[in-house]
């Protein structure tokens, strides 16, 4: 799939998504562990924000959802009215240099092929400010493929593995990172990081 096919495919599962993750779960507990790390009334960029419930609305005012999907950010402004939506790619942030304080990626940057992910995270510490955090699913396996009738549709997803994602955000800069172990909105239980500038 091409990234034109991936927008599309997000626009086609957009709802569905929505209505079938599980409203709670302890990924979405991450969001708090985020904010206290960073300074009072940070600007947060959420990366891949989708229908806006699992991050986007419990980030502070003035916090930045970014979907590829129009769909996404539709719904996203059903559900987060005072939220500041853009459509973008992750891979070129269409985001001023050093101008947020943390990024949250959930389920996100696997839906990018992964010879692009050093990109995307290189992205991340341009726009975050000195000390600023990135909080992000961790992949565990090595893989690239199209899961056909995935929430009713076809969806790409792409990792080089847990190993090479971490080199890749030591690589872009990140020099403090961490990881924990949540259950995601469809009940797995999913690594994410903690990666800090």
């Amino acid at each position: 799939m091409d990234r034109n096919d991936v927008r599309r495919a997000w626009d086609e599962v957009a709802e569905t998504y929505a209505a079938r993750r599980n409203p709670d779960g302890s990924d979405a507990d991450l969001v708090d562990d985020l904010l206290a790390t960073l300074p009072d009334s940070p600007t947060v960029l959420d990366v891949g924000c989708g229908d806006g419930a699992r991050t986007l609305a419990n980030l502070p005012a003035g916090a930045v959802g970014l979907d590829f999907s129009r769909r996404g950010l539709e719904l996203a402004a059903e559900t987060v009215p005072d939220a500041r939506l853009v459509q973008g790619d992750m891979t070129a942030l269409p985001v001023a240099d050093s101008s947020v304080d943390g990024i949250t990626a959930y389920h996100a940057v696997f839906h990018v092929p992964r010879a692009r992910h050093p990109d995307v995270y290189r992205e991340f510490a341009r726009v975050l400010r000195p000390g600023g955090v990135a909080l992000l699913t961790l992949p565990s396996g090595d893989f690239e493929t199209v899961r056909r009738g995935w929430m009713g549709g076809s969806m790409f997803f792409s990792s080089p593995g847990r190993r090479a994602t971490l080199d890749q955000l030591a690589a872009a800069g990140f020099d403090e990172i961490r990881t924990e172990t949540a259950d995601d909105p469809l009940g797995s239980a999913t690594e994410f990081a903690f990666a800090r500038l």
